[in-house]
């Protein structure tokens, strides 16, 4: 597997030679850097936009 961030090469959590406690990171400063573009909001979840056709018309908001 590669770290999201840096693309090297991560050993897995549960790897008896050299377990990787940042997993799937390969570092701290990897795990880091992911943290802190979320809290940035660097990522999103697209949203489409709501159609005019799925708000109800004026009129039927206040009828007279």
């Amino acid at each position: 597997m590669l770290c999201p961030i840096c693309k090297k090469n991560v050993t897995s959590r549960d790897d008896p030679v050299s377990p990787n406690r940042f997993f799937p990171f390969c570092s701290e400063r990897c795990q880091l850097i992911d943290l802190g573009r979320w809290l940035g909001e660097k990522y999103q979840i697209p949203v489409k936009p709501t159609d005019e056709i799925d708000d109800p018309p004026q009129s039927e908001l206040n009828p007279r």
